[in-house]
C-alpha cells in the first residue's frame, strides 16, 4: 500500500472554488507486491487477456 500526502499543496483552488493548502487530504492507494513480475514466489499481477480481474480492499478506522 503506498500513502500519499498532500504536503505540495499550496493554495490550489479547486471546484467550487474551495482553496486547499498543504496538508489537506491523504490517500491510501493498493497496489501489487513490488516487483512482483519478477519474482516467482510473490503472487502473479499479470492479467492475461480474457481472464477476469477483481480487486477489494477493506479500510476500517477507529478512534478508539
Amino acid at each position: 500500500m503506498q500513502f500519499y500526502t498532500a504536503n505540495y499543496i499550496n493554495l490550489i483552488t479547486g471546484k467550487g472554488g474551495a482553496v486547499y493548502n498543504k496538508h489537506v487530504a491523504a490517500c491510501l492507494e493498493t497496489q501489487g507486491f513490488p516487483n512482483a513480475i519478477n519474482q516467482p514466489n510473490f503472487p502473479s499481477v499479470v492479467v492475461q487477456p480474457g481472464q477476469k480481474y477483481r480487486h477489494s480492499m477493506l479500510f476500517e478506522f477507529s478512534i478508539e
